[in-house]
């Protein structure tokens, strides 16, 4: 292994990826701890040492931005709110004919729909920032564990550079990531969330560590290394349905007779099921936290319910419906990302067909049968990894800090895995010979 990375470095243009890579990683987590202006880096420290564990509300958002989300940094949001905006112009695909259109019309088509995500990145960094400025403003971003202010100036001025600035911090991280993609080593938003997530590791097992024990710390990194090779195994599961193409005479020469298949995963979906799932159970924390009393101090009590079932992890109603959440949600985007109709059609047009199965509308109900029937084992797989870090808090009193969550370790598995192969695919054009033999 050691001297396949050696030889990869050693590979000139490939070299050049590598260190291109290596040096945006670096920066993107450079910018996660440059604080933003008007922010008392001193307050947020000492508050962030007094909370050891991260509000549910914004654990979510915190992961994905490396832990700079409570710091109040410059790259405060993250990837966040490119993430959101792509699912979301995916999703339109369906709502807006138009979308649709664009998106068969092959590359200059894609470039408008990529369009359109960047700026649905920009506004929807500007609403996340001026959300974060406000929370942060009420002293409530750390809850009641901190009373120490975070701000050194609340004035209408420096709220509007603070909000200009994170929308900016976002502006350039998407600007990063394509970038990255372009020049680098593998999808550049993907090795961004990456380094965001894995960079949250060393600081959770330390902690496992001091505030437990090492045998606990031993504990979880069995359970870890028990965890990443099951998702493996899972990732790489895949049905194969079987397509013969029918020999065609174009002229003198004869086309087609070749046999290949249509890989269906297991997880099709990936993580944006669980991503959809936290996004939806977090927004009644949101608006219950914007709640205020009455003149006689009393709370409105869906405020009470809220704050009692859906702002606790460890509660069997919350973990019910965050499962539930996910499995309905697997459904809804396979349902969107994979067509049998149209699958079905590509392959009458060009000649395919399934052995044993008519063209046309047979083939389309197969299609959807094995779909149906390898999505549900995904769903559950999907559910069962997102349950682990709740479970453990209870089981193994990790808390927050539990670092082998099922979105940590899909994003790094996934990731992980694309980029190896990558670097493969390119050192198999210059030597023949890959990254793993």
């Amino acid at each position: 292994m050691f001297k396949a990375v050696v030889r990869a470095f050693r590979t000139p243009d490939l070299r050049k990826k590598l260190g291109f890579t290596l040096l945006i990683v670096a920066l993107f987590r450079l910018g996660s701890f440059i604080p933003s202006p008007y922010v008392n880096y001193g307050n947020v420290q000492s508050c962030l040492n007094q909370t050891q564990t991260t509000s549910g509300l914004y654990e979510f958002i915190n992961l994905f931005s490396g832990g700079a989300l409570l710091q109040l940094s410059v790259f405060a949001l993250g990837i966040m709110p490119y993430i959101t905006a792509s699912i979301i112009v995916q999703l339109l695909r369906v709502v807006i004919p138009h979308f649709e259109t664009l998106y068969k019309e092959g590359q200059a088509g894609q470039a408008k729909l990529t369009q359109y995500t960047r700026f649905l990145t920009i506004a929807l960094g500007l609403l996340q920032s001026t959300t974060l400025i406000a929370v942060a403003r009420q002293g409530a971003l750390f809850g009641s564990s901190c009373s120490l202010s975070i701000l050194t100036d609340s004035s209408p001025l420096a709220i509007v550079l603070m909000v200009i600035t994170m929308t900016a911090g976002t502006g350039l991280i998407m600007w990063m990531g394509e970038l990255l993609t372009e020049r680098g080593v593998g999808n550049g938003m993907s090795l961004l969330i990456f380094t965001s997530v894995a960079a949250k590791f060393p600081a959770a097992l330390i902690a496992i560590a001091t505030t437990k024990s090492p045998e606990t710390l031993l504990v979880v990194i069995g359970i870890g290394v028990l965890i990443v090779g099951l998702v493996i195994l899972v990732e790489q599961s895949q049905r194969r349905i079987p397509v013969q193409y029918a020999k065609r005479m174009v002229g003198r020469r004869e086309y087609g007779g070749q046999s290949t298949y249509i890989p269906i995963k297991v997880n099709m979906a990936g993580v944006v099921p669980v991503i959809f799932a936290s996004s939806l159970l977090y927004l009644p924390s949101l608006i219950a936290q914007f709640s205020s009393a009455d003149k006689n101090g009393n709370v409105p009590g869906w405020v009470t319910w809220v704050s009692t079932y859906l702002t606790r992890g460890d509660h069997p109603l919350y973990m019910a419906m965050y499962f539930l959440l996910i499995v309905g949600f697997t459904y809804f985007y396979v349902a969107i990302t994979f067509n049998p109709e149209e699958v079905s059609d590509n392959m009458k047009n060009y000649g395919g067909f399934i052995p044993g199965i008519r063209a046309g509308r047979p083939t389309t109900e197969f299609l959807e049968y094995v779909l149906s029937r390898i999505t549900f084992p995904g769903a559950i797989y999907l559910g069962l990894i997102a349950l682990i870090p709740l479970i453990a808090f209870t089981l193994v009193g990790a808390n927050q800090n539990f670092p082998f969550g099922g979105t940590t370790i899909l994003i790094i598995v996934g990731v992980g895995l694309e980029t190896v192969k990558q670097i493969n695919a390119q050192m198999q054009q210059r030597n023949y010979e890959g990254l793993l033999k």
